[in-house]
C-alpha cells in the first residue's frame, strides 16, 4: 500500500513548477516576436531598393531609344540644377540623370548616370551607368 507521502508526490506539477514553465516560456514567445519587426524592416528596405532600381532601368531604356539630338541627351543634369523627377504613388524617390559627352577615342559616346533617391531609416540611393552611341 502506499503512503500518503508517495501519493502526493505523483500528483502532477506544484505552483511553482508551472510559474518557472511559463516564465520560460514567455521568454521564448518575446524573443521570437523580436524578429518580425527587423524582418518587416528588411522586407521594406529591399522593396525600396528593388523599387529604385526599377525606376533607374526604365529611363536608361528611355533614353537608349532617342536619338544623340534629342534635347533628353543634352550633356548636363537632367531635370536642370537640384531638380529631379518625384516618383512613386507618394513622390518617395527622387530620380535624375546626368549626360557626359566621352573624350577622344570614345567621342562618338555619351556616358548616361542616372541616380534615384529615397528616405528610409536615413538617405538611399541605387545609381547605374551605362553608354550610349551618339
Amino acid at each position: 500500500m502506499a503512503t500518503p507521502h508517495a501519493l502526493r508526490s505523483e500528483r502532477g506539477a506544484t505552483l511553482a513548477e508551472l510559474m518557472i514553465a511559463l516564465v520560460v516560456l514567455s521568454i521564448g514567445i518575446l524573443a521570437v516576436s523580436q524578429l518580425f519587426p527587423a524582418g518587416s524592416r528588411t522586407e521594406v528596405q529591399a522593396r525600396s531598393t528593388s523599387t529604385a532600381s526599377y525606376f533607374v532601368q526604365e529611363k536608361i531604356e528611355e533614353l537608349s531609344g532617342k536619338t544623340s539630338a534629342d534635347a533628353a541627351l543634352t550633356v548636363g543634369r537632367h531635370p536642370a540644377g537640384t531638380a529631379f523627377d518625384t516618383l512613386g504613388a507618394h513622390g518617395t524617390w527622387q530620380r535624375f540623370y546626368t549626360v557626359t559627352a566621352m573624350p577622344a577615342p570614345l567621342s562618338t559616346m555619351k556616358q548616361v548616370t542616372v541616380t534615384v533617391n529615397w528616405t528610409f531609416l536615413g538617405p538611399r540611393s541605387v545609381t547605374s551607368t551605362t553608354y550610349l552611341r551618339r
